[in-house]
């Protein structure tokens, strides 16, 4: 198999991860591309119209794109473990939850990184933090006694976003007043699977 990643993904990290705590590094090839918001690299439409990463190429040819998607089908192929069915419904919604801060953290950046200054919008970007800002408190006052159980799917989806944080928006200082969360990245961040995978 192989995977079309760049490194600094947050949802290509997602899949890195669960590649790693199934030990099956040796099974999939990573190939690197250079694609943003406004220049998709040219081998990503043939896989994915959307020219989105990341894409998993199967040994046959077909490919599967979205990091959720991919994430699924690794794991029922492989028996990983990380969408355990007795916790399902609770693991798709925190997985749910922390794509939907990515998306907001991404979006502040392109504001930031692909608008000239002239054009930016601060009330956007303003907006997408709130909605992050607000996940991140309601994870803190009731999910935290869930994130001890076993390492499942939507807690590295969780890491993966808080590190996107860390990467991108790091004067937003998203650990103050959350010392549950923060203390439980801490420990997180240091399994080998998401310390091989760290942006920057």
């Amino acid at each position: 198999m192989k995977l079309l990643i760049s490194p600094a993904s947050p949802y290509v990290r997602k899949v890195r991860v669960l590649i790693r705590e199934a030990g099956r590094e040796p099974e999939v090839e990573e190939q690197a591309v250079s694609t943003t918001a406004l220049a998709t690299d040219p081998a990503i439409p043939g896989m994915n119209p959307l020219g989105r990463i990341p894409v998993l190429v199967l040994d046959g040819g077909e490919a599967v794109v979205d990091s959720r998607v991919i994430c699924r089908l690794l794991d029922a192929r492989w028996g990983a473990g990380l969408y355990p069915e007795a916790r399902l419904w609770e693991v798709l919604t925190l997985e749910a939850l922390s794509d939907g801060m990515t998306d907001s953290a991404l979006l502040m950046s392109y504001e930031v990184r692909l608008r000239p200054a002239d054009r930016q919008w601060p009330e956007w970007i303003e907006a997408q933090w709130a909605k992050v800002a607000r996940t991140l408190d309601a994870l803190e006052a009731g999910w935290t006694e869930r994130l001890e159980a076993p390492l499942d799917m939507g807690q590295v989806a969780l890491a993966c976003a808080l590190g996107y944080l860390d990467f991108r928006h790091g004067g937003r200082r998203w650990r103050e007043g959350r010392p549950r969360i923060a203390g439980w990245e801490a420990e997180m961040a240091q399994r080998p699977s998401l310390a091989a995978t760290r942006p920057g």
